[in-house]
């Protein structure tokens, strides 16, 4: 996977405002601080297409990024943020359902963990809600760097038996700041959307 153009194409919140399902989608979600612009950006190597903040929970949209003019990513809000409302959460999560349950053109999800912590209620709400609806989900551990290489190992094991990954989930460790496991998620990208595999 070599990603030669992306570029933001449209915010929606309900189906009708969504691009035609003519081509394939790869959904990004995970808690709020987790690191999701981040490592969207990191992946179509441009430092603000996905725009970070400061402020967590700033994505209220379902946001749309056209890449090689083939493809989409969809970023959604994030959850298990404490100043967003219950109503607000209420939106976001009926929103996110009925993009997963009802949207033909979704081919994946990378679900986001943090890769310093065990992972939260949350997290293992979000991936049995995708394992629910048969999604094809890939777990990414983000802010490796922020990890000391003696504590990874156990906190790969902490997260695969909190979240208890199936044996056929893949699970990348990966760092924005250093660009770890981008390879890895490349080579993915190229199963999902094209059907090519090494």
């Amino acid at each position: 996977m070599v990603i030669k153009s992306a570029e933001f194409n449209i915010s929606a919140v309900k189906a009708d405002g969504c691009p035609l399902p003519n081509l394939g989608e790869v959904m990004f979600c995970g808690r709020s601080n987790v690191g999701k612009s981040s490592f969207i950006n990191m992946l179509v190597n441009r430092k603000n297409l996905a725009r970070t903040s400061s402020n967590p929970g700033k994505t209220q949209t379902l946001n749309f990024y056209l890449i090689n003019n083939d493809f989409y990513f969809v970023d959604v809000p994030g959850y298990g943020y404490a100043r967003v409302s219950k109503s607000v959460k209420a939106t976001f999560g009926k929103m996110i359902e009925d993009y997963l349950k009802n949207r033909e053109a979704l081919k994946a999800v990378f679900l986001l963990v943090d890769f310093r912590h065990k992972p939260s209620e949350d997290d293992v709400l979000m991936y049995e809600f995708l394992k629910y609806y048969n999604k094809h989900v890939i777990v990414i551990a983000t802010k490796s760097d922020k990890v000391k290489n003696a504590d990874r190992k156990k906190n790969k094991e902490i997260i695969k038996e909190t979240l208890n990954l199936r044996d056929d989930d893949k699970f990348i460790v990966t760092s924005s700041e250093k660009r770890e496991g981008i390879g890895e998620v490349y080579t993915i990208l190229d199963e999902i959307i094209y059907g090519i595999s090494k």
